[in-house]
């Protein structure tokens, strides 16, 4: 058994994912919804080697708080303070992101050679922008732009990117700020916020306006229709990472970390569709 801890957890598609890729595997598990509050994070946590869980996947907002409940955090959960994916191991309670490995994922599906030395907008510095920066030092980008509210809310990010040793220069400015030659300049444009979902805002337009075919645009958020940021990527026919590739990409981890087997990846995709 493994399962969802958050709140509110009936909205993911994490279920659908998981179950349908434990029985295209004949696996005898189940993933299974945890509401949880905030004030029982803890007893949920401490609670699933008592029930026999595998593990759990993290959503928000528990992602940061259940790091100091686990007996080991892994290096890419340490480095943006936040875990998405708990294994329940005979040595104790282990800490991962696996939205780390889902975001650099996703992009090879699109870029089989990777981004090394490529320029890099990155808008938002939340924790999918977290993510997003670590993904993408590790595959050894040269410059990472992030934008967000002010250039304040954007500055961590450059740190946490200092703190992984300095090989990226990085930047943080306000997303007002972005200009019309930094979009154009940019090899990759990441949106790691919502804006672009319903209800979540709108992309600034320097942003759709000035997408062209030479562009790698990658927006985290999945729903229903896609933003406008990629329609207008795929009208002028730059290459498109969607939001729902990264949640399948970031399942398939959790999967290999729960079960050590191969994710069935493609079964996953169909489900989440």
């Amino acid at each position: 058994m493994v399962g969802l801890i958050g709140d509110p957890v009936d909205h993911s598609l994490s279920p659908v994912i998981h179950n349908a890729a434990f029985a295209a595997l004949e696996l005898d598990m189940a993933y299974v919804p945890l509401p949880v509050a905030a004030a029982d994070v803890a007893d949920a946590v401490r609670g699933l080697r008592a029930l026999g869980f595998r593990g759990a996947n993290v959503t928000m907002p528990h992602k940061a708080a259940v790091m100091a409940l686990l007996d080991r955090v892994a290096d890419e959960a340490a480095e943006v303070a936040a875990v998405n994916t708990i294994v329940v191991a005979d040595d104790g309670l282990q800490g991962h992101n696996t939205d780390v490995a889902g975001f650099a994922r996703a992009l090879r599906d699109v870029v089989p050679g990777g981004v090394a030395g490529a320029s890099v907008l990155l808008v938002g510095a939340g924790g999918a922008g977290r993510a997003a920066a670590s993904a993408l030092a590790r595959e050894g980008v040269a410059h990472i732009a992030v934008a967000d509210k002010t250039s304040a809310d954007a500055a961590p990010v450059v740190a946490l990117l200092d703190r992984m040793g300095g090989q990226v220069e990085a930047e943080s400015m306000a997303l007002g700020d972005v200009s019309v030659a930094l979009v154009a300049g940019s090899d990759l444009i990441v949106n790691a916020t919502p804006l672009g979902m319903a209800g979540g805002g709108k992309v600034p337009r320097v942003l759709v306006d000035n997408i062209s075919g030479r562009h790698i645009v990658y927006d985290v958020v999945y729903g229903k229709r896609p933003t406008e940021l990629l329609e207008r990527a795929r009208v002028v026919e730059a290459r498109v990472v969607d939001g729902l590739s990264m949640l399948v990409w970031q399942a398939a981890s959790a999967f290999e970390l729960w079960t050590g087997r191969a994710a069935p990846v493609e079964v996953m995709r169909s489900a989440a569709r």
